[in-house]
C-alpha cells in the first residue's frame, strides 16, 4: 500500500475545544495524531468524558476542529464535510429509529434519505435482514422489537448505502451478551468479506480484543495505540487470581486488596475468583490474613487498560477523579456470604408472580425471595421479562396475579407505602438536566420528605460519598456519564432507602468507573442495604450473593454464581459463558 491508501483516518494535531457559557473554555480533545488503518475493525476504548464521542463526530463531519487537520477517507473533512459523509456511515449511542414504522419501512427511509435506487434495493435489503437476522421481522414495528434487535435495525439501516467507513459509537450499550455476540459476528463478517473498515467505540473489554487495533483514548488524548496483544503485554507477568474462602464474598475480597494500594493496582471478580494486578513479588498482607495463595494467570487487554489508565492518573492527577473508599472496614471484613440460609430477615418475597399484556405473557409464575444486605441480580436477554420484573418489584407495576412484599408491604394492599422504603436508580438518567447537582439533591431530598438542617447533612453527605465536590454547580446534563450516574444513586440515596433499585446502572460506563461503583455498592450491602441489580455486564454477576436468570418471562436458572456454574459443570467459567449456556439450553427445552 503507499502512503495514501494505507490509511482511513488521519489526525495531526487535532484539537476540539468547546466554549462555555461564562467565557471558559472546555478541551475535549488535546493536539492528537493517529492513522486508523484501512479496511479492519478498529476499536475506542476509555473513561467516560475522554473525547472518544467527539472525535467519531468529528470523523464524522458533523463538527468542525478548533485546530490541526482532520482527514478520513483522503478528504480534508474541515474542507469537504459532505464529500465524506457521502462515503460513510455513523451510527450514534442513540441512533434514530422510527418506532411507529416497520423494520422494512425504516430500512426504504433511510434508502430514501441515501438516495439508494429502487432497482437495488431488494437485493441489498435481503443480504442485510438475513445478516442481522431480522427476515422474519420485517413487517414489526420497531418499537416492538428488544433491545438487541433494535441494534441490529440500526446497523442495517446505517449499512444501506454499502460505506467505505462505519462508524459505531458504543453500538451494544444496553445489549445482552447473546445479542452482543451476534452483532459483532455481523461486523467481522463485513470487514472479512466486504471493502470496509469499522471503527468503534465502545465500553465492552472483550469486544476491543476481537479487533485488529486499539486505541485507548484519556482526557482528550490517546495514551497507547496497538493491538490487543500489544496492550496485554503491558501487564505481563503482573496478574494473579485468588478464591476467596468460603465464607467470604468475591466483592469483599476484592474491596480490601483494592484497599492496599502499596501491593494492588486493580482488583475484580472474575470466575468466582479475584483477578488482580500486582505492583510487584511481594504478596498483600490481605492475602495473608485470609491464609490465602495466590496463582499466576494470563494477562488481559483490560488489564493493560486498567495500568494506562493508572499510570496516566499518576502523572497527570486529575483532582476531580472520585477515590472511593470503604467507609467501615470493619463491619467490610466481618460480612458474610448471604445465602437462603443465613437466618437474615427477607425484604423482598415474591410467590407466583405472573404478567399479562393482553394475551402476552412477560412474567410467567416467578418465585423467590430476596434478604436483608443481600445483592440479588436478574439476568436475561432483551425480551425477558427482567424489565417488567423489576418494575413489578418498585410498586411501579401492578401484578396480574401472584404474591409480591417488598420491604413488608403487600404491594397488591399499598404500593405507595413500600416505594416510601425503596430507592431507585433507573436506566437511563432521569434526573432533571436543567438543575444543577445541587438542585437536584435538593429537589429529590424534599420529595421524601427531608428538610432544614437534615436536609444539608444529607446533601453533604452524600456529595461526599460519591465525590461530587467541585460540580455542585454544574448542571446534571453536563455531566460525563460516569458522574451522571453518580449522581443518580447519591438522588435516590438521600432518604437512605432499606433497598435500592439499580436498573442497568453501569450501562456505557468504562471498567475504571464500574470498579469505583461496585465499592460504593459493597458498602451498602455491608452496612444492611439490599441492592436488586439488572446489568448486561455479565462480569457483574460476579457481585451479587445470587441472580436469577429468566428470558422469555420464565425462570431459567437462581443460585448463587458459585452454585449455578457448579451445576453445570463449568468451574471457575466468565459468567458471560454460564449465561449463554443456560439460555441456549433453555430455549432448546423450550422448542422440545
Amino acid at each position: 500500500m503507499n502512503a495514501q491508501t494505507d490509511y482511513i483516518v488521519k489526525t495531526e494535531n487535532l484539537t476540539k475545544v468547546f466554549p462555555q457559557k461564562d467565557g471558559t473554555s472546555v478541551t475535549a480533545l488535546a493536539p492528537l495524531n493517529i492513522e486508523v488503518k484501512k479496511g479492519v475493525l478498529s476499536a475506542l476504548i476509555g473513561p467516560d468524558g475522554s473525547g472518544k464521542t467527539t472525535l467519531m463526530r468529528l470523523m464524522a463531519g458533523l463538527m468542525l476542529p478548533t485546530e490541526g487537520r482532520l482527514t478520513v477517507l483522503g478528504k480534508n473533512v474541515a474542507e469537504e464535510p459532505q464529500a465524506v459523509q457521502n462515503e460513510l456511515s455513523y451510527m450514534p449511542q442513540k441512533f434514530g429509529l422510527y418506532e411507529d414504522l416497520s423494520v422494512e419501512e425504516n430500512m426504504n427511509l433511510y434508502a430514501d434519505l441515501h438516495g439508494i435506487p429502487q432497482d437495488i434495493r431488494p437485493e441489498r435489503f435481503e443480504r442485510l435482514l438475513n445478516m442481522t437476522g431480522l427476515s422474519p421481522f420485517t413487517k414489526r414495528l420497531a418499537g416492538k422489537l428488544s433491545g438487541g434487535m433494535k441494534q441490529k435495525l440500526g446497523l442495517a439501516c446505517t449499512l444501506v448505502r454499502s460505506p467505505s467507513l462505519l462508524l459505531l459509537d458504543e453500538p451494544t450499550v444496553g445489549v445482552d451478551p447473546l445479542s452482543r455476540r451476534e452483532l459483532w459476528e455481523i461486523l467481522k463478517s463485513l470487514v472479512a468479506s466486504d471493502p470496509i473498515s469499522i471503527f468503534v467505540n465502545t465500553s465492552y473489554m472483550d469486544e476491543a480484543e476481537m479487533c485488529a487495533d486499539v486505541f485507548v483514548m484519556n482526557r482528550g488524548r490517546v495514551l497507547m495505540e496497538g493491538t490487543p496483544a500489544d496492550i496485554r503485554a503491558l501487564a505481563k507477568n503482573l496478574c494473579f487470581s485468588v478464591e476467596p474462602p468460603e465464607t467470604v464474598p468475591t466483592r469483599v475480597l476484592q474491596s480490601l486488596l483494592l484497599d492496599d494500594s502499596e501491593h494492588i493496582i486493580d482488583a475484580v471478580p472474575d470466575g468466582g475468583r479475584v483477578h488482580f494486578i500486582t505492583r510487584g513479588a511481594e504478596q498483600s498482607p490481605v492475602l495473608d490474613n485470609f491464609s490465602l495463595t495466590a496463582e499466576a494467570v494470563p494477562e488481559r487487554l483490560e488489564d493493560g487498560f486498567m495500568l494506562l489508565m493508572h499510570k496516566d492518573l499518576k502523572e497527570n492527577p486529575d483532582l476531580s477523579a472520585p477515590a472511593v473508599q470503604s467507609r467501615d472496614d470493619k463491619i467490610l471484613k466481618e460480612q458474610k456470604r448471604i445465602t437462603s440460609d443465613a437466618g437474615l430477615p427477607v425484604d423482598i418475597e415474591v410467590k407466583n408472580l405472573v404478567r399479562k399484556f393482553g394475551d402476552f405473557t412477560a412474567v410467567a409464575n416467578t418465585s423467590f425471595s430476596v434478604h436483608q444486605g443481600e445483592i440479588f441480580g436478574l439476568l436475561g436477554p432483551n425480551g425477558a421479562g427482567k424489565t417488567t420484573t423489576f418494575r413489578m418489584l418498585c410498586g411501579l407495576l401492578p401484578a396480574t396475579s401472584g404474591y409480591l412484599n417488598v420491604a413488608g408491604v403487600d404491594l397488591s394492599v399499598s404500593r405507595t407505602k413500600a416505594r416510601e422504603k425503596l430507592g431507585y436508580v433507573a436506566q437511563k438518567f432521569s434526573l432533571y438536566g436543567n438543575l444543577s447537582v445541587l438542585e437536584n439533591l435538593r429537589f429529590f431530598g424534599g420529595a421524601y420528605g427531608l428538610s432544614g438542617e437534615t436536609l444539608k447533612k444529607r446533601i453533604n453527605e452524600v456529595i461526599d460519598e460519591f465525590s461530587l465536590h467541585g460540580r455542585e454547580n454544574d448542571a446534571a446534563e453536563s455531566l460525563p456519564g460516569g458522574y451522571k450516574q453518580r449522581l443518580s444513586m447519591a438522588a435516590a440515596l438521600m432518604h437512605k432507602p432499606k433497598i435500592l433499585f439499580l436498573d442497568e446502572p453501569t450501562s456505557g460506563i468504562d471498567p475504571l468507573a464500574r470498579r469505583q461503583f461496585w465499592r460504593q455498592i459493597t458498602d451498602l450491602s455491608a452496612h444492611g442495604t439490599t441492592i436488586i441489580i439488572t446489568t448486561h455486564f455479565m462480569e457483574e454477576a460476579e457481585y451479587c450473593d445470587r441472580i436469577m436468570i429468566q428470558d422469555q418471562g420464565r425462570l431459567f436458572a437462581i443460585g448463587s454464581p458459585e452454585g449455578i456454574r457448579d451445576e453445570l459443570g463449568l468451574k471457575h467459567a466468565p459468567m458471560n459463558e454460564v449465561f449463554i449456556t443456560i439460555v441456549e439450553n433453555g430455549r432448546k427445552e423450550e422448542h422440545k
